[in-house]
């Protein structure tokens, strides 16, 4: 059986995952999936719900309720049914509760169908077990790196008035707990640290071109 056409891009949060995804898409012409917002979608729900972050099976149950699914053109892009706002997904509070959530087994299965679905056409998918359990064989992993210093000053920019540092270091620590932040073997690493978005964009297909040529301009 043929690979599904997936670019599969992971790295720590400010390493600009998020910004070489959706690069990476116009320019493919694939879908693009940020999975770390149906997580956080499933944080809001549980939130306005009061389940407990540390219930799976809550959790498991309260995951069957949310619908999944690519809208748009040029790419299509995640689309959430009821989905909450941006600020929303990036609250403090779901910025605090998300790897707590995410890291129940249950949970992640549950997941881990939703973007099988979600990608089986082909996508540019985003997350932390992308390239190791949801698609092992995709052909395209892409794992990026950037100094501390300079992620903060990204997600800063992206949240101004949040207490980025402190942000950042928890949330590594609580991922890292979850699930590490290690490379698949086979995995391209980019280190953006001196590089700008149009630099990271090219870097990342000249990754393309070499390993799916076939939908690299």
């Amino acid at each position: 059986m043929r690979p599904p056409r997936v670019i599969a891009i992971d790295g720590a949060a400010g390493s600009g995952k998020s910004t070489l995804a959706r690069g990476l898409a116009r320019a493919t012409r694939l879908a693009y999936v940020n999975t770390g917002l149906m997580y956080r979608a499933l944080t809001v729900a549980a939130l306005e719900r009061r389940v407990d972050p540390d219930d799976e099976e809550a959790l498991a149950e309260l995951m069957k309720t949310l619908r999944f699914s690519l809208a748009g053109a040029a790419p299509p892009e995640l689309s959430i049914e009821g989905s909450p706002s941006m600020a929303l997904l990036t609250s403090p509070a779901v910025e605090a509760t998300v790897s707590r959530i995410s890291r129940h087994p249950e949970v992640r299965a549950l997941m881990r169908d939703a973007q099988r679905t979600l990608g089986h056409a082909g996508a540019v998918m985003e997350g932390r077990d992308i390239a190791s359990v949801v698609f092992p064989d995709a052909p395209v992993k892409i794992y990026l790196v950037a100094d501390p210093e300079v992620r903060a000053r990204r997600r800063a920019a992206e949240r101004p008035g949040d207490r980025i540092d402190e942000a950042l270091r928890a949330r590594d620590a609580i991922d890292a707990s979850v699930n590490a932040f290690e490379p698949q073997p086979d995995a391209v690493i980019i280190d953006t640290t001196g590089l700008d978005v149009e630099g990271t964009i090219a870097a990342a297909l000249e990754v393309v071109r070499e390993r799916l040529p076939e939908i690299a301009r």
